[in-house]
């Protein structure tokens, strides 16, 4: 049988990737699909350059702005000047981990339970995290590791 186009295509995604140095170290967290992390690094370029992973969630757009003039003081929301796909990819990432990843989704239960947060900026924390951790393992190039991810639990009285 033939090889279709999108077989054709996800194996030279695979094959690009396998060049990256740390590609296969950021493929080591559960949920992040060869196809979204070609994404991220299209759109983001080589991680190791930013200096820490605000600086990656500030060329996708994803920090935080707020319009004041005077004493008037406006909403703090998101500047979104910066790389839409670079959003989309971190924010569809960032689902997946949610949905199928244990710590992340115990990272997002504890956010909307226990800090009373709305779901949607839970979600923007942890694309926040998940940038931090990119950045991380990528100029540190070091493997992905759970532990360090697991909320604190509150400590007994």
């Amino acid at each position: 049988m033939g090889v279709t186009q999108l077989e054709r295509v996800e194996q030279q995604v695979t094959e690009v990737l396998n060049k990256i140095p740390f590609a296969r170290k950021l493929l080591t967290i559960k949920g992040i699909s060869e196809i979204s992390l070609a994404g991220i690094l299209g759109e983001a370029g080589d991680l190791s350059r930013f200096s820490q992973g605000n600086s990656l969630l500030r060329h996708a757009g994803l920090h935080l702005a707020e319009a004041s003039s005077g004493k008037w003081k406006g909403q703090i929301v998101i500047s979104k000047r910066g790389r839409f796909r670079l959003r989309r990819f971190l924010y569809l990432a960032t689902m997946s981990l949610v949905m199928n990843y244990p710590e992340f989704q115990a990272l997002h239960s504890q956010n909307v339970k226990v800090k009373k947060m709305k779901k949607m900026k839970s979600i923007m924390k942890l694309i926040g995290k998940l940038a931090r951790i990119f950045v991380g393992i990528s100029r540190r190039n070091e493997s992905y590791c759970p532990v360090k991810l697991k909320p604190l639990l509150p400590m007994a009285a």
